[in-house]
C-alpha cells in the first residue's frame, strides 16, 4: 500500500514499545541467534542453549506479543535504531515479496557482518550492483532449474565422498558430528573450487575465522589482511578451473567487472555450511522415524545411485529439516522508503532505514496456524500443505536463495548415499524420539549414530 492511496485514511502509529523493555524484547527475540552465533555456529554455546531449549521461547514470546499489540508490526524504539518486528504471517510475506524494493537484504547490520568475508557479495549490495550481482548467481547457480547442468558428473564426487564416509563409519560402529563434518567439507570445496581443493582446509578455517568475526557485526572492525588471502586462495582456485566444480562455472558465464564474480563465491562456501547442518539434523530425524525412514529406503531404492535425482521425499525431509530448525532463525531486511501499515485503528507509517525482523521459528513452529507445529510432517512439503504457510527456510520472494535448488540437490543425495550403505541409529540422549514433540533446539555438533551395514533387498 502506497501513501497515495491512503492520503484519506486516518493516520495512526504503529504499537511502540521503548527504553528497557524495547532492549530486553529485542534480546528476547534475536538472543538465541547471536548467542549461537548467527555467522558462524559457537560450538561452545550450542550446548547450553540446547540444554534449556531456548529457540522455544520464540514462538511462545510472538505469540504474546500478538496477544499484547494485536497482530500488525510492532516498533522497538531503540537508541540509534527503529526496530520492527513481524507478528503476521502475511507482513512476512509481504516484506519477502517487496524486496528488494522497498525492503533492502543489504540490511545495517547485515552487511557489516557478511562483509567481514565477501564486501561484494549479492546481500549486502543495493541498486542497480545488486541486480546485476543477483542474475550472475541465479545464471553459475542455475536458480530456475530442477538439477543443475553439473549435477551427473557432481554426483559422481558425491557418491564418492558418502562412500567414504560410510565405510569409516561403518570401520568405527559410529558417526558422529566430528567425522560428518570434515567429510561433508571436502564434498563442499570440491563441488565448490573444484577437486585439488577437497582437503584444503586452509581456505575453509579461513572463511571460519572470517565468519566468527562476522558474528560480532561492526562491534569488530574486520580482518582486512586474512581477508585479502582468503580471496587470493580463490582467485588461485578459479585459475586452475578445474570441472566439475562452481569456480569453473564461474569463468565461464560474462559479467561486468563491477559484478566481481569471484567475490559472489565466499557466500556459497558460507551457505554449504547451513546445508550441512540440514543434512545431519535430517539423517537424526529418519534415524528416529521409522515410518518416514521407511518410505525414504524405498525411494533411495528404486533410484539408480549414479543417476542425478531430485529424490522428492528425502528433499521434502531436508526442507523440514529446516523447518523445524532453521539455519537462518532470524532474516532482516531494512526499508529503503517509507511504509504503510493498515491496522484496525487506520494506516500507520513506518519510516525510511527501518530495520525489519522475521522470526522463522516464530511461524514454522507457530502452534496457533501449524497443526503440525512441532512434529516432523515431511509429507507437508509434498502435499501442499506447506504452501499454505508462512515456511521460509531459504527466505522468499525475489530475494530467495539462488542457490536453493544446488544445495538441496547436494544434501538429498548426499544424504541418499548414507543411507543406501548404512542403518544409523540415534544416541538417545539426544532426546529426539519418533513419540515425542521435536525439540525446538538440537546441537548438531552433539549427533551421534550408531552404525551397521545396510540391509539389502
Amino acid at each position: 500500500m502506497t501513501i497515495n492511496e491512503t492520503a484519506a485514511t486516518t493516520s495512526v502509529s504503529v504499537p511502540t514499545v521503548t527504553g528497557i523493555r524495547a532492549v530486553r524484547l529485542l534480546m528476547q527475540l534475536a538472543g538465541p541467534s547471536v548467542v549461537a552465533g548467527a555467522i558462524a555456529r559457537r560450538h561452545s554455546t550450542l550446548p547450553l542453549l540446547e540444554k534449556v531449549q531456548a529457540d522455544a521461547s520464540t514462538p511462545r514470546l510472538v505469540s504474546e506479543l500478538r496477544e499484547e499489540f494485536g497482530s500488525g508490526p510492532l516498533l522497538l524504539d531503540l537508541p540509534g535504531r527503529r526496530v520492527v518486528v513481524l507478528l503476521d504471517r502475511e507482513d512476512a510475506s509481504r516484506v519477502l515479496e517487496e524486496t528488494p524494493d522497498p525492503f533492502s537484504p543489504a540490511n545495517r547490520e547485515k552487511v557489516a557482518a557478511l562483509s567481514s568475508f565477501q564486501p561484494h557479495g549479492v546481500l549486502v549490495t543495493r541498486g542497480r550492483l545488486r541486480v546485476a550481482r543477483r542474475a550472475f548467481n541465479e545464471s553459475v547457480l542455475e536458480t530456475g532449474e530442477p538439477l543443475h547442468y553439473l549435477a551427473g558428473a557432481m554426483t559422481e564426487t558425491v557418491v564418492s565422498e558418502t562412500g567414504e564416509l560410510n565405510e569409516l563409519a561403518r570401520a568405527r560402529g559410529h558417526l558422529d558430528a566430528g567425522s560428518f563434518l570434515p567429510a561433508w567439507w571436502n564434498l563442499v570445496r570440491s563441488l565448490v573450487l573444484g577437486p585439488s581443493a577437497r582437503e584444503d582446509n586452509s581456505v575453509t578455517d579461513q572463511l571460519w575465522s572470517l565468519r566468527s568475526q562476522g558474528n560480532w557485526s561492526y562491534f569488530l572492525p574486520h580482518r582486512r589482511r586474512l581477508r585479502d588471502r582468503f580471496i587470493e586462495s580463490l582467485y588461485q582456485y578459479a585459475a586452475r578451473a578445474e570441472t566439475p566444480s562452481l569456480i569453473a562455472a564461474v569463468n565461464q558465464t560474462s559479467a561486468a567487472p563491477s559484478v566481481d564474480p569471484i567475490g559472489q563465491v565466499p557466500h556459497w562456501l558460507f551457505a554449504f555450511d547451513a546445508a550441512g547442518i540440514v543434512t545431519i539434523r535430517a539423517l537424526a530425524l529418519l534415524a528416529t522415524h521409522p515410518r518416514q525412514r521407511a518410505r525414504a529406503l524405498e525411494e533411495i531404492d528404486e533410484t539408480d545411485p549414479r543417476h542425478p535425482s531430485r529424490y522428492p521425499f528425502l528433499r521434502a525431509c531436508v526442507l523440514e529439516s529446516a523447518r523445524l530448525w532453521p539455519t537462518t532463525p532470524v532474516i532482516l531486511r531494512d526499508s529503503i522508503a517509507p511504509t504503510t501499515w493498515p491496522t484496525e485503528r487506520g494506516v500507520a507509517e513506518i519510516p525510511t532505514d527501518s530495520a525489519f525482523i522475521i522470526l522463522t521459528a516464530a511461524f514454522h513452529r507457530d502452534p496457533q496456524n501449524v497443526p503440525f507445529a512441532d512434529v516432523f510432517t515431511p509429507d507437508a512439503w509434498l502435499d501442499g500443505r506447506a504452501d499454505t504457510q508462512a515456511f521460509m527456510p531459504f527466505s522468499g520472494g525475489p530475494a530467495v536463495c539462488p542457490g536453493q535448488n544446488f544445495a538441496l540437490f547436494v544434501a538429498t543425495t548426499a544424504l541418499a548415499n548414507l543411507l543406501r550403505g548404512s542403518t544409523f541409529e540415534l544416541d538417545p540422549r539426544t532426546g529426539l524420539t519418533a513419540d515425542a514433540a521435536v525439540p525446538a533446539t538440537l546441537n548438531h555438533y552433539s549427533l551421534r549414530f550408531r552404525t551397521k551395514p545396510a540391509r539389502r533387498r
